[in-house]
């Protein structure tokens, strides 16, 4: 945790204009604090690996400084949270995308250490498709206690931080402004839920201009602080294919809900899908799968029931591995004549059941 001063002169460093998040670390690993580059000479500066005269022609300590005494005072009295990239609460798959937030600010009761994390995005028009189609995932991931991120915008978004409520799931809106204000002003009434159960994350000051391109900076938060984005509904253009293409650039999965081809809000997704840059997403089976996830959290029977209620997919694929010891996914499929993509859904629900259990390597048995 930083003391008041190294925050104070971390938030002048935040604030040299054109310097940047990558920028700013290497100084910051290279000189250990952000008061020791204030007091560096830029000629000593400049000749760290990346950095040059160009990126630090801006800075202007007295400048810098009187608007982070500014900001700091009020953090100061509004009891904001803050986390630095060094802290070791700085969530862990945020710290390893290199252009992440040196500093942020949080609200509510967040807690991600050792969470299954998702980000939910997409279109403000969504559709009753759409709608229906984000209740029912989070409805059906529920019993693995994922956190579920978003941006709080109209359409898919306050969809799915209402749907996390609603499955008393941890919820983390990213905010593209300072926490001195919500936007949209509607969705106001929804930020005492979220922070009882997760809350709200911004590297915005309060001070900051309402930008538009503080939306897209935002993006590249929902992605990196989760395992997987997953694009609901998306025309061709928009923000949310912004956050996949971030989302592909980290290394992290994308999952894409298709629609029929002549819809407009679904453009976006079938063009992920279509150019391989996102996995068919038709159910949460896809994504435990996709993802390795494992239902240890879900509380299962001891021993297979005697009398479990088999709808007849699962009485086919029940048989069949009644013969098998063990066997894949994509083979069950193919043997038992049921696509691939309900077969998923179908060992998933056999699993809640307590009949099979999932393997290394997508390898299913009978219990």
């Amino acid at each position: 945790m930083l003391s008041k001063n190294e925050l104070r002169y971390t938030l002048a460093l935040q604030r040299i204009p054109n310097l940047g998040d990558i920028s700013a670390k290497k100084l910051l690993r290279k000189m250990g604090a952000a008061e020791a580059i204030f007091k560096e000479k830029k000629s000593n500066l400049a000749k760290i690996d990346g950095i040059g005269l160009l990126r630090l022609k801006d800075i202007n300590l007295n400048k810098q400084l009187e608007e982070a005494d500014e900001e700091l005072q009020f953090i100061e009295q509004n009891n904001i949270q803050f986390c630095y990239f060094k802290d070791k609460d700085y969530p862990e798959k945020l710290k390893h995308c290199l252009d992440g937030p040196i500093l942020f600010f949080h609200s509510g009761n967040i807690d991600l250490a050792g969470k299954k994390i998702i980000s939910i995005v997409g279109t403000r028009k969504i559709t009753s498709y759409g709608n229906a189609f984000c209740e029912n995932l989070i409805e059906e991931i529920a019993p693995l206690n994922p956190v579920i991120v978003s941006g709080l915008a109209y359409g898919v978004d306050i969809c799915a931080h209402k749907a996390a409520i609603d499955n008393k799931l941890q919820t983390i809106a990213c905010l593209a402004h300072g926490l001195n204000q919500i936007y949209p002003k509607t969705h106001k009434k929804y930020i005492q839920e979220i922070e009882s159960n997760g809350g709200l994350i911004t590297e915005f000051w309060s001070s900051d201009a309402f930008d538009r391109n503080n939306f897209l900076k935002r993006n590249r938060i929902i992605a990196g602080l989760s395992e997987a984005t997953i694009v609901i509904e998306s025309a061709e253009r928009g923000g949310s294919l912004v956050t996949a293409d971030i989302a592909n650039s980290y290394n992290r999965e994308v999952f894409a809900v298709p629609g029929r081809a002549t819809d407009n809000q679904s453009r976006g997704c079938n063009n992920l899908i279509k150019q391989q840059k996102a996995q068919l997403l038709t159910s949460a089976a896809d994504i435990i799968y996709m993802l390795g996830w494992e239902l240890e959290k879900v509380q299962k029977p001891k021993q297979t029931q005697l009398f479990v209620e088999l709808d007849e997919d699962e009485k086919v694929v029940f048989r069949y591995l009644k013969e098998k010891e063990k066997e894949l996914l994509d083979i069950i499929a193919l043997e038992c004549k049921i696509p691939a993509y309900k077969t998923a859904s179908v060992l998933m629900n056999m699993e809640l059941k307590g009949v099979v259990r999932p393997l290394p390597g997508k390898l299913f048995q009978l219990v």
